[in-house]
């Protein structure tokens, strides 16, 4: 599995989101990006991840962050997740498990003593440079923006 650590420039990707746009790396130099990775759209944890961020969401565009979720899950399902719970970023559909790799998010998991592949939860904040500046192993779904924000010493609103 890949190992990214804080200072490191963040791993290329390009993909293709809710909406069928291509998003990429390159397009988002020069802007401070919360990327974050989960497991499957309206499951539990995930759809707390979601909206916690989603209602903080104006409180990281005044702070200038760009909000990006990545999943395996397929173009269509993020859309329906999007409008179900009116989400305002991008997600990304990550069926080949391309970026979870290179950002180390797909691996072994063990749950009941079962072993098995599957995305490991974490973030990653990308400064305007491209260099990683916080890395969120242990994800707090239902106050992740909090989490974020005393990271970086901000106060949500």
């Amino acid at each position: 599995m890949t190992t990214i650590s804080i200072g490191d420039v963040a791993p290329s990707f390009e993909g293709v989101d809710q909406n069928n746009r291509i998003i990429n790396s390159e397009s988002l130099r020069g802007k401070k990006v919360i990327l974050y990775f989960y497991p499957k759209d309206n499951t539990p944890g995930c759809t707390a991840e979601a909206c916690n961020l989603s209602d903080n969401y104006k409180f990281w565009q005044k702070h200038g962050y760009e909000v990006i979720g990545v999943s395996p899950d397929t173009i269509a399902s993020h859309k329906k997740f999007e409008q179900k719970h009116g989400l305002p970023f991008t997600l990304i559909a990550d069926t080949e498990k391309v970026i979870l790799e290179a950002y180390g998010s797909w691996g072994l998991k063990k749950l009941y003593g079962r072993e098995y592949m599957g995305v490991i939860r974490k973030t990653f904040v990308i400064d305007e440079a491209g260099k990683i500046v916080a890395i969120f192993e242990k994800v707090k779904t239902k106050t992740h923006s909090k989490q974020l924000a005393d990271h970086f010493e901000l106060e949500l609103e």
